[in-house]
């Protein structure tokens, strides 16, 4: 036992190393990074890291379910998947007779929408709308040249294509040979700036079935889509990233275009490119390509906020399903400075086998067969939350899973962590964000982000310093002023037997 505590103090030591030459090294890392902001607003930051003849990127789009108004919620989610649907150029067999088929359909769907809403919608006049809608559609579909974008891509030796929308950004990011830079600035120009909404109502079906199959479906996805709009009754934050059923059944290609005009104009984009690149060669070719995409005015903020919450919520959600326990609190955004000290929280509640959470529900007590807190939920631009779910074991209650988590959430504010706690959290901190930083695309994600969040991609680096600054007496502070009941949101899966047949 006691070798094994040396060398995990070693370790610890040499992570603490390793992380302090990576704070010093922001020098290192200002000299090869350039920020250049288009005239359209446009952000880049370029990282020249020429270790292999490949780079990476990052586009991030400020942008989020948050953005979404009671109506079109889903839309932020269906423009990722209108993204790699091609453009004029890229796509179609014959965009000229395609772009006349799109219209007719928009129309047709239009009409379509107009008697469904209507008051006392026409039965048969709506029978009739539909039939020319699903009539415009396949004409429309006979000109899409499907997956083009991605198979030009692929054939171009471009890997790890994907994109991914939060509550309040969306990415897109894939990786590709150092000699396809202009082919990567025409193509993601050309996309943001000629999107062309083509099988949109297809995708929409799609996401409605990917809804039904992770919501609706699943007793977890029901609770986790409760817990949300329980725990935010005035925020954007409440609404589902995957948007409401009625939503899906309703948005249109006309809100899309609307959505996209709004939100991904060039001031709220923001790119990071990492790897063998060569800032004074690149530039000119992003001025070219992402230049030539007009100004639009930067999309408004959010004005709502969500007040202090002043009384305890509860969800309870009966079904013959596993029994599961989520309870959150409300947060600061994450760029307030004591974010760190909730990522000390995190660490030592609940990360790996020697964590508080882990040792006493699971390990010792044999309550839960799985337990992980988390910060930054559901998204965190905006105040958040904190959050810790449980699933109980065999027999055990949520009553007995909550009054363990509850004593070990109170031991927080009663005493200070131990030196070791701190010590480990910080040095597994430090690691894990130099480890992130190792590939070319954990890079160019962490610095749009950074400069997404903070408007500067140095904080990036200066997280490290943060993370330095945390003591015990700020995690004290934290839980006390955090873990409140007043504060918290509960929701719970209660097992109950589906009724017998008949009955």
């Amino acid at each position: 036992m006691k070798r094994n505590a040396v060398f995990r103090s070693a370790l610890a030591l040499l992570l603490l190393a390793a992380a302090a030459a990576g704070a010093q090294d922001l020098k290192s890392f200002e000299q090869r990074t350039t920020v250049h902001k288009l005239a359209n607003g446009w952000t880049f930051i370029i990282v020249e890291r020429p270790t292999a003849p490949v780079f990476a990127f990052a586009t991030i789009a400020d942008v989020g379910s948050a953005q979404e108004v009671p109506g079109i919620t889903g839309l932020a989610h269906m423009f990722e998947h209108m993204a790699f649907k091609g453009t004029p150029n890229i796509g179609s067999t014959d965009y000229a007779a395609e772009k006349k088929a799109l219209e007719a359909l928009e129309a047709a769907y239009q009409a379509y929408q107009t008697e469904r809403l209507a008051l006392r919608p026409d039965a048969k006049k709506m029978e009739t709308l539909l039939a020319d809608f699903r009539t415009r559609q396949q004409a429309a579909a006979g000109y899409v040249a499907h997956n083009e974008f991605d198979e030009l891509l692929t054939r171009e030796g471009g890997v790890g294509m994907n994109a991914s929308t939060g509550a309040d950004d969306t990415s897109y990011y894939y990786s590709l040979p150092a000699n396809k830079v202009e082919l990567f600035a025409f193509l993601e120009s050309e996309r943001f700036a000629h999107p062309v909404f083509r099988e949109f109502y297809e995708e929409r079906d799609v996401v409605r079935e990917e809804r039904r199959q992770s919501y609706e479906s699943r007793p977890i996805g029901r609770l986790v889509e409760q817990f949300s709009t329980t725990a935010f009754q005035y925020h954007t934050y409440q609404q589902p990233g995957i948007g409401s059923p009625s939503d899906l059944q309703a948005i249109s290609i006309t809100d899309a275009e609307k959505f996209f005009q709004t939100y991904y104009a060039p001031s709220n984009m923001t790119t990071g490119i990492v790897g063998d690149v060569h800032a004074e060669a690149l530039i000119p070719i992003l001025e070219k390509y992402f230049g030539r995409i007009p100004a639009r005015p930067a999309p408004a903020p959010l004005r709502t906020v969500e007040p202090p919450q002043i009384a305890e919520r509860t969800v309870v959600l009966e079904d013959p399903a596993q029994p599961f326990y989520l309870e959150g609190y409300h947060k600061p955004a994450e760029t307030h400075p004591d974010q760190p000290v909730y990522d000390a929280i995190d660490d030592i509640l609940s990360n790996g086998r020697t964590s508080r959470l882990y040792r006493s529900l699971v390990r010792d007590k044999k309550l839960a067969v799985d337990v992980e807190s988390f910060s930054g939920y559901p998204g965190r631009k905006y105040p958040n939350l904190w959050a810790v779910l449980a699933v109980p074991g065999f027999g055990v209650t949520n009553q007995q899973v909550q009054a363990a988590l509850r004593e070990e959430i109170e031991r927080l504010k009663r005493e200070d962590v131990t030196d070791e706690e701190l010590a480990k959290f910080k040095a597994r901190s430090k690691a894990d964000l130099l480890r992130s930083l190792r590939s070319n695309q954990g890079l160019a994600e962490q610095v749009a982000q950074y400069q997404r969040l903070y408007g500067d991609w140095r904080e990036l680096f200066r997280y490290i310093d943060r993370l330095d600054r945390v003591t015990k007496a700020d995690i004290r502070r934290i839980a006390t002023e955090t873990f409140q009941a007043p504060n918290r949101t509960v929701a719970m899966i209660v097992n109950r037997p589906a009724p017998a047949a008949g009955k």
